[in-house]
């Protein structure tokens, strides 16, 4: 086994899979939520800050230093926006146990302005 195949890193990687999976397709792959600061915004505006979440790709070691791509952070019409994917057990009461498995995790990805953090 190679240092890039052990359960660690293939984890992450199906982490990471099942994330931007959950980011770029909002509210199918995972549950959407947005915070009361979002949700004020006219439609189009939230409208076009999904579409940026689900198009963002500028994942760092200063953004992302677990290589997860569950967090993200982007601008629009001058505004900070941040998003966030958390992992909760089916029951939606619990964190799931293991985030790597679609059937123990519901992914929940939260979009709020940087000032409601």
């Amino acid at each position: 086994m190679t240092t890039t195949d052990t359960p660690t890193n293939s984890t992450t990687q199906r982490i990471t899979e099942l994330n931007d999976l959950c980011r770029k397709a909002m509210g199918v792959a995972g549950r959407v939520v947005q915070t009361p600061g979002i949700a004020a915004l006219p439609l189009p505006v939230q409208s076009a800050i999904r579409e940026k979440g689900e198009l963002f790709d500028d994942f760092t070691e200063d953004n992302d230093p677990h290589g997860e791509h569950d967090f993200g952070a982007l601008t629009h019409e001058g505004e900070r926006i941040f998003w966030k994917i958390d992992y909760y057990a089916p029951d939606m009461e619990h964190d799931s146990e293991n985030p790597a498995d679609p059937q123990q995790t519901v992914r929940v990805l939260t979009i709020m302005l940087a000032a409601e953090y």
